[in-house]
């Protein structure tokens, strides 16, 4: 068994693992980076993959280092019972030191077992504040049995709270960007149905059903259409020229 990890080194390691993960602005590509830095950190660890979900709906497994880690976890989406299941429905972290005999789940640890050879797990949830729809775990697979000791858990802790926060980030600069560019859209149809309005006196619905009109003679979209006739003064399908 490893020695217990003392506090700077859990203070080095947080700080490691938040600059490695501060520069990843995309949501998938964070995910992809603390599964591997769960490869490369956590002890015992031979597989990783995240479960990610929203409530009411079936879970799903990105990031997967290896087709065992899919097949596990489809069995665990199957039965609604496990690990990885549990720890994002629960919001806690789990330790299967031998699938074998773990009576918490005797279904799947037979089943886990048999199809895959992975005998220990360790599964906890990430919390992604902005996305509250969001659930997600990650989840690390061994072959071995009590492969995840305490330093496992404290350090996949660490990943979890890293990866929560990053991945938190990259969801609400997204929300941001998709924001921006709906409300960029709006001013460009804004701007063309004004101009429509004002010099071929129509009314707000004319106007939007005459971008319309053009978007689907032209099978493009709506505000593409509307930002040729704010640049152009022309409404693609020769149905409108604007005065210069």
């Amino acid at each position: 068994m490893t020695s217990a990890l003392s506090a700077p080194d859990i203070a080095g390691l947080f700080t490691q693992i938040g600059r490695e993960l501060a520069s990843i602005g995309d949501g998938g590509a964070i995910l992809d980076a603390v599964v591997h830095l769960a490869m490369e950190r956590v002890h015992g660890a031979e597989h990783a993959g995240v479960t990610i979900g929203r409530s009411g709906d079936r879970f799903q497994t990105v990031s997967p280092t290896d087709e065992l880690v899919l097949k596990s976890d489809q069995i665990q989406y199957e039965l609604r019972s496990g690990p990885c299941v549990d720890a994002v429905i629960t919001d806690s972290t789990f330790n299967a030191a031998d699938l074998r005999t773990d009576p918490r789940w005797p279904e799947f640890g037979r089943r886990c077992v048999e199809e895959t050879g992975i005998v220990s797990m360790l599964a906890t949830r990430l919390f992604v504040e902005a996305d509250h729809g969001l659930i997600a775990g990650l989840n690390l697979y061994a072959h071995g049995p009590a492969a995840f000791d305490k330093n496992s858990e404290a350090v996949m802790q660490l990943l979890a709270t890293h990866g929560s926060l990053a991945l938190g980030k990259a969801t609400a600069q997204a929300k941001s960007r998709n924001l921006e560019h709906a409300l960029e859209s709006s001013r460009e149809i804004g701007t063309a149905m004004g101009i429509l309005m004002a010099q071929a006196k129509l009314t707000r619905e004319q106007a939007f059903d005459l971008l319309r009109i053009a978007s689907q003679r032209t099978h493009r979209k709506l505000r593409d259409v509307a930002a040729d006739l704010v640049e152009t003064g022309v409404l693609p399908g020769g149905i409108f020229h604007a005065k210069r």
